[in-house]
C-alpha cells in the first residue's frame, strides 16, 4: 500500500552525459566544490519551493535510505567517492482526493522558479499523473507521481523527489544503492555482484538518466530448483529520435561485449533487446516502453557457491 507507492523513488538519478542532451558532468564545472551538506540544503529548498503554500497542507514524510549515496553515473564510485544527494518525501495526512492537486501545485511552483521539463509535462487527465523537471542553473532533477491507494476512486499519496548532479566525496562514505551501483555489502552474493555489474556498463552505455520507479532494485525469486537475482530499472521517458538512439547504444555495447544480442520488434516503437552473456550466461533485457522510458532488466542464475557463506 502506501509504503510500496513510492519507496524506490530514492533511487537517485545519475550524472551522466547522453546523446539526448541531458547534461551531467558538464555541469561538475559549474557546482565546483559543492558537498553534501550543501547539497542536501539546495535540495530542501527546492521540495519547500514545491510544497510551501499547499492547500490542504501536506505532511512530508522522507522515504527511502540516507539522502547522500554514491555518483550512480560512476560504476567506480567506490574508488573515486564521488557522491549525490537523492531525496523524496510522500505528501500526507492529507484526502487522497488531494492528491493531483497537491502535485499540481509543485509542478506550478517549479515553473515559476524558471525549472524546466526533461520531458513533456503531465498527462493531468489520468488519474495518476507524473512528471519530469529538472533546474537549468544547478542542474538539480525532480520528479513528482502519484501512487494509487485507490484505483476505483482515483485516491492517491503524492510523491516528490529531487537529485543533486554529482560532487567529489570521500570513498569512506557510507553507499546507497542504484542502478550503476558497484559498492555491495561484504554479505552480497555473487549473482548480485554480477547482475549490478552488468546493470552498471549497460547504464553508462545508454547515457540517459535513472528514473525512480517502485520496481527499482534488485530481488530474488525461486523458480523451481533454481534461484535468481534479478536487477531492474527505467531511464527518464524520452522522445522517439533520443529513445531510438538509446536502444542502439544498447544493442552495440551489448554486441561489442560479447553479449549474444536478439532485437524484437525492430521496426517498433516498443523494440526489445534480449541478450545473453557468453561467459556467466546472465540474461539482459533492454525494452523501450510505450511511456517513452527504457525498462533494463538484469538476470542471473545464483547457484550454491554464488551465496555468502
Amino acid at each position: 500500500m502506501a509504503t510500496t507507492i513510492s519507496i524506490m523513488m530514492v533511487g537517485v538519478a545519475a550524472c551522466g552525459i547522453g546523446n539526448s542532451g541531458e547534461s551531467g558532468r558538464t555541469t561538475q564545472n559549474r557546482v565546483g566544490t559543492m558537498d553534501g551538506q550543501q547539497a542536501t540544503k539546495r535540495a530542501e529548498e527546492i521540495i519547500h519551493q514545491a510544497v510551501d503554500g499547499m492547500v490542504p497542507k501536506p505532511t512530508l514524510k522522507r522515504i527511502g535510505p540516507a539522502p547522500v549515496g554514491p555518483c550512480l553515473a560512476d560504476d567506480n564510485a567506490a574508488a573515486t567517492g564521488r557522491r549525490q544527494v537523492g531525496l523524496t518525501y510522500q505528501l500526507t495526512d492529507v484526502p487522497g482526493s488531494a492528491a493531483k492537486q497537491l502535485l499540481r501545485h509543485a509542478r506550478d511552483a517549479w515553473v515559476k522558479e524558471g525549472y524546466t521539463f526533461t520531458s513533456s509535462d503531465a498527462d493531468w487527465s489520468v488519474p495518476f499523473p507524473k512528471f519530469f523537471m529538472r533546474t537549468s542553473t544547478d542542474d538539480f532533477w525532480m520528479n513528482g507521481l502519484i501512487g494509487p491507494t485507490n484505483k476505483e476512486t482515483g485516491e492517491g499519496i503524492a510523491a516528490i523527489s529531487v537529485t543533486s548532479p554529482c560532487f567529489a566525496g570521500t570513498a569512506s562514505t557510507p553507499s546507497g544503492a542504484g542502478p550503476a551501483a558497484y559498492r555491495t555489502s561484504p554479505g552480497t552474493s555473487d549473482a548480485e555482484r554480477r547482475v549490478l555489474g552488468h546493470s552498471s556498463r549497460i547504464y553508462e552505455a545508454l547515457g540517459v538518466r535513472h528514473q525512480p520507479g517502485t520496481d527499482d532494485g534488485v530481488s530474488r525469486v525461486e523458480d523451481g530448483t533454481d534461484v535468481l537475482t534479478h536487477h531492474t530499472w527505467s531511464t527518464v521517458p524520452l522522445g522517439g529520435e533520443a529513445r531510438k538512439g538509446v536502444m542502439r547504444r544498447g544493442r552495440d555495447s551489448l554486441g561489442g561485449a560479447g553479449w549474444d544480442v536478439r532485437v524484437l520488434s525492430p521496426q517498433s516503437d516498443e523494440e526489445t533487446i534480449v541478450a545473453r552473456h557468453p561467459a556467466d550466461g546472465s540474461l539482459a533485457r533492454v525494452a523501450a516502453s510505450a511511456d517513452g522510458s527504457v525498462r533494463v532488466a538484469v538476470t542471473a542464475v545464483e547457484h550454491e557457491s554464488d551465496r555468502p557463506a
